[in-house]
C-alpha cells in the first residue's frame, strides 16, 4: 500500500478542501414533514458531522414537485431554503462540508402521493403503484433539465459546498440511460450516445449555474440489476463521456433500481415483513405475496461494489467514490489502494454517527452494522438503526417563518 492516500487526511474535492475522504452517502432520511428541513433533520446531519465524516449529503432535494417519490420529500423553492440555511450552517459549524442531492424521481415518483403524473423516457406501468406513468415530452426533459440548474442554484445561495445529481436507480434521468425503460425512437433514445444526452446536458446546465462555487458530483449506476437494463459495459463508456465533458468534478458509483431492483444496491437481509408493516394496507397484502420478488436477497460482502468500479476506475482518469460495503478502516485503505479517491458509507453511520472519529482514534474499530436492511422501512418515520436503543427526535417541520 506504499503511496496510498491517507483516507483520514485533508483532500480536495473540486474547489473544496475536506477534513479526510469519507463522505456520508445519500441517504432519504424522512425527517421532511410539509416537504421543509426538521429539527431532527438537522439534528441527523449535525450528528454525522460531528462524528468525523468530511462532508455529509442530504437527500433527496427534488427540482420540480412530481420529481419526489412522496409528498413529505423537499423540493427546491424558496418556502425550503431558510430551513436549509439552517442545515448548512449547522453541518459547517462541525467542521465538514455539506452535499445537496438533486434529482427528479422520475417513473420512481409517487403520484397518489405527490398528485403529480410520474415521468419516464416511454410509457410504462409502475411495478409498485401499478399506475401508468407518462412518457416525458421535449418540453419537460428540457424543464426538467433546467429545474436543476435552478435547484443547483438554491443549494449553492444557502451554503451547500458540493452538488450531486442522482443519475442512479432508474430515476428519470437513470432511466433515459436503461434500454429496457427507454424505447425512445428521437435523440433521446436508441444509442448510447442518445440515451446518455440527458444526463450530458443536465450536468454542463448545473456546472454552469453554480461554477466554480461548488463541487459538481453524480451518482451513477454501473448495473440496473434488471434484465435488459443498463450493463456495466455501457456505463463504462456512459462515465468516459462524463469525463471528456468535464463538467463533474466526480462521480460515485452505485447499481440498483428503485424502481424494480431495489436490493442489488443494498445487499444483505431483505426485510420484507417491516417493510409490508410500513406501507397502506393494499401496498402490505401486495408486499406479503410478491414481496420476495421485488425484494430479493443478494449476500452482504465488504466491498461488494469493488468488483465492477474496479472495471470503471481502469477506463477514466477523474476522480471516483467508491460505495458498497465500506464499513472499516480496512476497506477505506483497500479502496485508497485501488485508486478511488474518496469512500462513501451509509448505513453504517446510520448505526454509529461517530464511527469515523472511533476509526480515527483506533483504526482496528469495526463496524456494528449488521446489514439487517430494517432500517430501509424507517423512512416514513425517521430513517435510523432500528439495532440501537438512540431514542429517535421528534420530527417537527421548522416553519420558514421562524428562522427570520
Amino acid at each position: 500500500m506504499t503511496g496510498c492516500p491517507d483516507v483520514l487526511a485533508p483532500a480536495r474535492l473540486g474547489p473544496l478542501t475536506l477534513r479526510n475522504r469519507v463522505i456520508k452517502a445519500a441517504t432519504f432520511e424522512g425527517m421532511t414533514p410539509g416537504a421543509l428541513v426538521s429539527d431532527a433533520l438537522i439534528a441527523h446531519h449535525r450528528n454525522v458531522s460531528r462524528g468525523g465524516v468530511g462532508m455529509t449529503t442530504v437527500a433527496y432535494l427534488a427540482v420540480a414537485p412530481e420529481g419526489r417519490t412522496e409528498d413529505g420529500q423537499i423540493w427546491m423553492r424558496e418556502a425550503a431554503l431558510p430551513g436549509l440555511q439552517r442545515l448548512t450552517d449547522a453541518i459547517h459549524e462541525q467542521g465538514a462540508a455539506a452535499s445537496a442531492q438533486i434529482g427528479h424521481a422520475g417513473a420512481v415518483g409517487n403520484q397518489a402521493l405527490t398528485g403529480y403524473p410520474a415521468l419516464a423516457p416511454s410509457r410504462l406501468v409502475n411495478p409498485l403503484s401499478l399506475k401508468m406513468v407518462h412518457a416525458a415530452t421535449r418540453a419537460d426533459i428540457g424543464r426538467i433539465r433546467r429545474a436543476h440548474g435552478t435547484a443547483a442554484q438554491m443549494a449553492a445561495a444557502v451554503g451547500f459546498d458540493a452538488i450531486e445529481i442522482h443519475f442512479g436507480h432508474n430515476y428519470f434521468t437513470s432511466s433515459f440511460l436503461s434500454p429496457i425503460l427507454n424505447r425512445r425512437r428521437d435523440e433521446y433514445g436508441g444509442s448510447l450516445a442518445n440515451r446518455a444526452r440527458v444526463a450530458r446536458e443536465t450536468a454542463q446546465t448545473v456546472r454552469d449555474a453554480v461554477g466554480d462555487r461548488c463541487a459538481v458530483l453524480a451518482k451513477v449506476n454501473m448495473d440496473d440489476g434488471v434484465p435488459g437494463g443498463l450493463r456495466l459495459a455501457d456505463s463504462i463508456e456512459f462515465v468516459r463521456l462524463l469525463e471528456q465533458d468535464g463538467a463533474l468534478d466526480a462521480v460515485e458509483l452505485t447499481v440498483g433500481s428503485s424502481l424494480i431492483n431495489p436490493m442489488y444496491l443494498f445487499r444483505g437481509e431483505a426485510p420484507i415483513q417491516e417493510w409490508g408493516e410500513a406501507m397502506s394496507a393494499p401496498v402490505r397484502l401486495g408486499m406479503k405475496v410478491f414481496g420476495r420478488f421485488f425484494l430479493k436477497h443478494y449476500p452482504f460482502r465488504e466491498l461488494f461494489l469493488l468488483e465492477q468500479a474496479r472495471s470503471v476506475r481502469a477506463a477514466v482518469d477523474m476522480p471516483l467514490i467508491l460505495l458498497g460495503g465500506v464499513t472499516d478502516f480496512r476497506s477505506m485503505r483497500v479502496a485508497m489502494r485501488e485508486g478511488f479517491q474518496f469512500v462513501a458509507m451509509a448505513r453504517a453511520l446510520l448505526r454509529e454517527p461517530d464511527l469515523i472519529n472511533r476509526i480515527g482514534c483506533d483504526t482496528g474499530t469495526p463496524s456494528l452494522c449488521i446489514h439487517c436492511n430494517k432500517c430501509m422501512a424507517t423512512i416514513y418515520s425517521g430513517t435510523r438503526c432500528v439495532v440501537t436503543t438512540q431514542p429517535l427526535h421528534t420530527i417537527e417541520a421548522v416553519s420558514p417563518d421562524a428562522l427570520h
